[in-house]
């Protein structure tokens, strides 16, 4: 239900946006601000009979802006009935700083295509194409971009960790105190998103570290006389006389 209903939503956006980018502007409207004001002024256009380019002129404005008003409409009844699912779903996420209900939506799709590769957060993290990539030289330490993995849930993730970066006190301090560091804003900008990746709510920036991989559980270590080596050892070997004992009984 979530992927029908974001599709519906990104199409109409998509159509939304050309709709306004096509308008062909006459100079009394280009003075106006604002998105919605400049519709409403073309709504009230009264072009009259298609006599000459004026009014043809008026009429497609007219008819552009009358779309605009019904995609804008239903971008607005698709955004209620995602808000309602993802809440549903993902309460706590939702409730996170800097994230809104279409990133939300693009993690849930995510989740839903690709559940035997979620085995854990670094593998989602792989998946969301933020897993730090190593590329230190010498004594420095550093970390390439990532161009694999899931473009659309990496946009997302970089949406979150912008707001965060503008609005969040706590990502603000995080940032100040990576600036410090000498790291720059590129870097402290791709730990964020493979910290957000993570979807912990116990854990702060602090705690995020540029590990390509979050820490995984060790192997039980092999206790002594087990395994077929171990055993080889532990065999005595026969001595010749035990030996002729056991051929010539």
């Amino acid at each position: 239900m979530i992927r029908h209903l974001k599709i519906a939503r990104d199409t109409a956006l998509k159509a939304r946006t050309q709709a306004l980018v096509t308008l062909p502007l006459r100079e009394e409207f280009i003075a106006m601000t604002g998105p919605m004001t400049l519709i409403r002024a073309l709504v009230a256009l009264r072009p009259g009979p298609i006599t000459s380019t004026t009014a043809s002129a008026k009429t497609v404005l007219r008819m552009l802006a009358r779309r605009w008003l019904a995609l804008d409409a239903e971008i607005r009844e698709l955004d209620d009935a995602l808000e309602r699912l993802v809440r549903r779903q993902a309460p706590a996420l939702m409730a996170a700083p800097g994230i809104a209900t279409g990133t939300v939506a693009e993690m849930l799709i995510v989740l839903g295509d690709n559940p035997e590769r979620i085995r854990s957060e670094a593998a989602f993290a792989k998946l969301c194409g933020v897993c730090p990539i190593p590329a230190s030289s010498g004594k420095t330490t550093r970390h390439r971009f990532n161009r694999g993995g899931n473009r659309r849930a990496n946009a997302a993730l970089h949406r979150v960790a912008v707001v965060r970066m503008r609005s969040h006190p706590e990502t603000k301090l995080y940032v100040q105190r990576r600036m410090a560091e000498g790291k720059s804003p590129r870097e402290i900008r791709r730990c964020l998103k493979r910290y957000i990746a993570l979807a912990r709510s116990h854990r702060k920036p602090d705690d995020c570290r540029c590990d390509p991989r979050s820490p995984r559980p060790q192997r039980p270590s092999r206790q002594p006389g087990r395994g077929k080596h171990a055993q080889n050892q532990n065999r005595r070997r026969l001595t010749p006389f035990e030996i002729r004992e056991i051929n010539h009984p």
